[in-house]
């Protein structure tokens, strides 16, 4: 009989080494928007970061923290075979969770699993949490990799992500003082973002048996394909938007106080992301004539025969966030973010 090795069982150290190697740029890299925060630690058992080391002072700082995953988006990924861009996702479903606070994000850490480790999936997930984090200011200062088989499937691979930020307590915003009067300002998304995609892969690859290269008859973002129509995989891959310049602009500026509730809409659509915020006695009321939803949505809801309602409960609709104001704020804060909020709804009694 064959002595057992740990490689037999599933588990190649080797390689797992040859990932490990990959890595450290990637998480340095990261470091610049912290600077002097990070903390060097041989044998990287934690990652170490200086809270008050930029001698900015704080009164009563809070700490926020947020953590999520990125659905059956992995699916996706694993379809078209592209690693580099859902890491992105990773960060921005918890940053942007933080963000709806007020909060600045300090640093990142990430988990993936695999059913075994493959040295250039572990490098392109990893750049794209890299690439996430240069785009939100955060620092990724640590992570786990996992291989476990028997638990997954060869091929088969995910991912969590935690966050943690910082915000002064009295510009901390929770939702209780938003007031009947107050607007809905949304800023749009780059597209389905990490929600729904059990419904979207269901659609389009069992009910209408499309393949991840077939072209589609819509606009992806002008920001990841230039406008025009792109592939399947194309579309469903946009990475999820950061909204960091968006908030950090608002709280840096005259206007932080005028921002009662910020909303950051994923599973459950508009109306309960934003109904999650309210005090007693006040009711968001949505006007969805607005804005036109954008042409992945269309294509997708007249593909699978998807009744409207069904869409704006499950998907983001083309609003990735939404902040609720003041009514004398409105046309100040939309000249300072150069006019892409658009209203879409007020705050009733």
């Amino acid at each position: 009989m064959n002595a057992s090795t740990y490689k037999a069982a599933g588990v190649d150290l080797d390689a797992y080494q040859q990932s490990m190697q990959r890595l450290p740029e990637l998480i340095r890299r990261t470091h610049s928007a912290q600077k002097g925060k990070v903390l060097d630690l041989p044998g990287g058992f934690a990652g170490l970061f200086r809270l008050f080391g930029d001698g900015k002072r704080w009164n009563d700082p809070v700490l926020v923290s947020g953590t999520d995953g990125v659905g059956t988006k992995i699916k996706v990924a694993q379809l078209a075979g592209r690693y580099d861009t859902i890491g992105i996702d990773l960060v921005a479903m918890c940053v942007n969770d933080c963000l709806c606070l007020g909060a600045q994000p300090l640093f990142f850490l990430d988990y993936l699993a695999f059913a075994r480790d493959e040295p250039d999936m572990v490098e392109a997930l990893v750049k794209g949490v890299s690439d996430g984090c240069l785009q939100a200011g955060a620092a990724l200062i640590g992570g786990e990799t996992a291989v476990m088989p028997g638990l997954y499937q060869p091929g088969d691979f995910d991912m969590a992500g935690f966050c943690v930020g910082i915000v002064e307590r009295g510009n901390l915003i929770d939702g209780s003082k938003i007031q009947p009067g107050d607007v809905i300002l949304g800023i749009p998304s780059s597209g389905f973002h990490s929600n729904g995609y059990s419904l979207i892969r269901k659609i389009v690859f069992e009910q209408a048996g499309m393949k991840i290269d077939d072209e589609i008859p819509c606009s992806s973002p002008p920001s990841q394909a230039g406008g025009r129509g792109g592939s399947v995989g194309d579309v469903l891959l946009t990475p999820t938007r950061i909204y960091v310049d968006v908030v950090s602009t608002l709280m840096n500026s005259r206007h932080a106080a005028s921002i009662t509730g910020i909303a950051h809409i994923t599973g459950g659509g508009l109306q309960e992301n934003i109904d999650r915020l309210l005090p007693d006695g006040c009711r968001a009321v949505i006007d969805d004539s607005t804005w036109a939803a954008p042409p992945e949505f269309q294509w997708l809801q007249q593909l699978g025969d998807v009744d409207s309602d069904e869409m704006s409960r499950v998907f983001n609709m083309g609003i990735g966030l939404t902040l609720i104001v003041r009514g004398e704020a409105v046309d100040s804060i939309c000249d300072l973010l150069c006019h892409e909020p658009v209203q879409i709804g007020r705050v009733d009694g």
